[in-house]
């Protein structure tokens, strides 16, 4: 829509009557003293024997009075330029629980510093992007342990996202299906768009993570998986407290332990929830990006678009007018103007002469 004027005040225009009004009772006292002096005096003997200024001079010190009236009239009026703007608008939060594996096949190297700790931080750089909805943390290994339930506080679930680690779960493992179903049931009561953003390396050690998914798509969930490691395999590597070093680890044959990343398993689990897979692999990963060309999407299908009206103030430039109208008004009326108008007009009579 094309922009308008408004006037907030518009009442306020009948104060330019008494402006009017005032102005031409001023053109009346100037026409009628003029009137008054021309009979008891010629013109020339006033022009040599008065200091004033004339006739025109007045008329337009008394014009500039009439306009700064007019521009502070309007100025009581509040003019505005109207604007139509298109906002969307959230009909619901949108509720999105970040499932990220702190198992220590998370600890593995092939992404820098390590899969888990570049998790982390993508997702920390994400957060800024989630201001108008619920989100939650669950961290899961061997078994699924809530961090941060569903909230707005971005403050509280970026403090339990740094202490998230292999210790905040007690049991060792990978099991991605009971992490799924959690955050499912957490998020069923809630209204609004529902999403899991499902951080993970794609190890599972047999907790049915496809069933769990069909479960999830029953519930209004989508769920968005996110990738992190190498589908060659990379070796996990763990700080020993007690020497300070790094040492790999070993299974129960003493064969050191192979990560490899199953693309394939997280593909599957999104498309059975109608959602995306996003192999983050070993490359450079923009969680941000992903968020705005995969989540915010499904966000904001509950959001609709809504005309807003923005109003930008006028008023000051009638006031700054005003002034200007009322410093000429000084100017004229100064005795320095009327002594160079005097000079200038001896001048004129003098090289007449």
């Amino acid at each position: 829509m094309m922009d308008f004027i408004h006037f907030q005040h518009p009442e306020s225009v009948h104060w330019v009557w008494v402006v009017l009004v005032l102005g031409v009772a001023g053109a009346g006292l100037i026409v009628r003293r003029q009137d008054k002096l021309n009979a008891f005096m010629a013109v020339t003997m006033q022009r040599r024997l008065l200091s004033q200024p004339s006739r025109i001079r007045r008329f337009v010190q008394l014009l500039f009075f009439v306009l700064c009236g007019v521009a502070c009239v309007f100025a009581l009026m509040r003019p505005q330029i109207v604007r139509q703007e298109a906002v969307p608008v959230s009909r619901h939060a949108a509720n999105i629980y970040v499932l990220l594996d702190v198992s220590r096949s998370m600890l593995a190297t092939d992404v820098v510093p390590s899969r888990l700790e570049r998790a982390k931080a993508e997702i920390r750089d994400m957060l800024p992007s989630f201001t108008t909805h619920h989100v939650g943390l669950i961290a899961f290994a061997g078994r699924a342990t809530v961090l941060s339930p569903l909230t707005m506080d971005h403050g509280f679930f970026r403090l339990v996202l740094d202490t998230a680690s292999p210790q905040s779960v007690t049991l060792g493992g990978t099991n991605m299906g009971d992490a799924i179903r959690k955050a499912t049931q957490f998020l069923s009561g809630h209204e609004g768009p529902k999403v899991i953003l499902l951080v993970t390396d794609g190890e599972d050690h047999d907790s049915y993570p496809l069933e769990a998914a069909q479960e999830a798509r029953q519930a209004g969930v989508v769920i968005v998986a996110v990738g992190f490691g190498s589908e060659a395999g990379s070796r996990i590597e763990v700080l020993d407290r007690a020497t300070g070093t790094k040492k790999r680890v070993l299974d129960g044959a003493g064969r050191e332990v192979v990560s490899k990343l199953d693309g394939e398993l997280l593909r599957k689990i999104a498309m059975a929830t109608n959602g995306v897979y996003v192999p983050a692999a070993t490359g450079v990963l923009d969680l941000d990006d992903i968020m705005k060309r995969h989540i915010l999407p499904l966000v904001d299908e509950a959001n609709e678009v809504r005309m807003r009206e923005v109003k930008v103030e006028l008023f000051q430039w009638f006031i700054a007018l005003g002034m200007l109208f009322f410093l000429g008004f000084i100017l004229l009326e100064s005795r320095w103007w009327l002594r160079h108008a005097q000079v200038h007009h001896e001048d004129r009579e003098g090289g007449a002469a």
